[in-house]
C-alpha cells in the first residue's frame, strides 16, 4: 500500500473539517524545534495538557463528527491514560554516526476516544510555543505498538519506520518486528541491529536532509518496496521538523488500520 499526504493537502482538509475560516489558513505557524532527547514526566505532563485543552476538545469533536458517525454535540471526547512517547528511525543511525541510537523521539501521543468508540491520537510536539498538539490521527497505532513493544522486548526502544509504515522495538542488539510491515523488512525473527542498519542505509543513505533528493523536493509521500518505480520515497526526517502545522496547529492525517489495510 501507498501512503501520500502533503503538507499542503493536510491544511486544506483541515479546513474544510473543521470548518475553519478561509483567512485562518494564512495564519503565522509556529515553526518546530528539536525535540527532547527522552521524554521526561514533565514532557509527558505537558503533552497531557495541550491534548486535554477546551479548545483542542473542541477540535475533536468536529473530528469525530467530520463523517456523520456521531452529532457534534453528542462526541463528547475525552483523553485515556497518559501520553507516551514515539519514536521514528533516525536520520543519524542511518548515515552511521557514531553513538547514534536506532530511533529519536519524534512526538507524544494522547489517546482520545469519543462517545461512540472511535479512536484517534493526538500527536503533540515541542514547538516555539511550547508543546502543541500537530497533528491528530486516526486509530491507536501508536498505543497498541508500545503495549506489543514492551511484551516483547520489556525495556526495548519501540519505533516506527515511517518510509514503509513499519513498527519494531530495539534492543540487546537485535530489532524485533511488531506488524507485518516489519516482518517483511527485516523477517519474522527480526535481524541484529547492524544488518538493519545496513538495510536503512542502503535504502534511505542518499535520501536523508540535505540530500540532493531532499532539497529537489521529491521526498513527497511513503512507498514501500516493490510499489510502482515512480513512486517517491519520503526522506529520512525527523523531529517535529517532518509535521506542518495547520492554521489551528493541526495537521488532520487519517490513516490505514493496521488491520484490515
Amino acid at each position: 500500500m501507498t501512503l501520500r499526504a502533503s503538507a499542503a493537502a493536510a491544511v486544506l482538509a483541515a479546513t474544510a473539517l473543521l470548518g475553519l475560516a478561509p483567512q485562518a489558513v494564512a495564519a503565522p505557524v509556529p515553526q518546530p524545534v528539536p525535540q527532547p532527547e527522552a521524554a521526561t514526566a514533565e514532557h509527558r505532563a505537558a503533552a497531557g495538557r495541550a491534548a486535554s485543552a477546551p479548545d483542542t476538545l473542541a477540535t475533536l469533536s468536529r473530528f469525530f463528527a467530520r463523517e456523520g458517525k456521531v452529532s457534534l454535540t453528542a462526541a463528547q471526547p475525552r483523553i485515556e491514560g497518559e501520553a507516551v512517547p514515539v519514536n521514528h528511525l533516525s536520520p543519524d543511525f542511518v548515515a552511521g554516526r557514531p553513538g547514534a541510537s536506532v530511533a529519536r523521539l519524534e512526538f507524544l501521543a494522547s489517546q482520545a476516544v469519543s462517545s461512540d468508540g472511535q479512536r484517534a491520537a493526538l500527536w503533540t510536539a515541542r514547538t516555539e510555543n511550547g508543546w502543541q498538539v500537530v497533528n491528530i490521527a486516526t486509530g491507536d497505532d501508536e498505543f497498541r505498538y508500545a503495549r506489543l513493544g514492551a511484551a516483547k522486548l520489556p525495556g526495548g526502544t519501540v519505533f516506527r519506520e515511517p518510509q514503509i509504515d513499519a513498527w519494531y522495538v530495539a534492543g540487546g542488539g537485535r530489532v524485533l518486528p511488531l506488524d507485518e510491515d516489519g516482518v517483511r523488512a527485516v523477517g519474522g525473527g527480526g535481524t541484529t541491529l547492524g544488518a538493519y542498519r545496513a538495510r536503512v542505509a542502503e535504502a534511505y543513505g542518499d535520501k536523508l536532509p540535505g540530500s540532493a533528493y531532499a532539497e529537489r523536493g521529491a521526498a513527497g509521500g511513503y512507498a514501500e518496496a516493490g510499489a510502482d518505480a515512480g513512486a517517491p520515497v519520503a526522506a529520512v526526517t525527523g523531529g517535529a521538523g517532518a509535521l506542518a502545522l495547520g492554521a489551528a496547529g493541526l495537521l488532520l492525517l487519517r490513516r490505514r488500520r493496521a488491520a484490515g489495510a
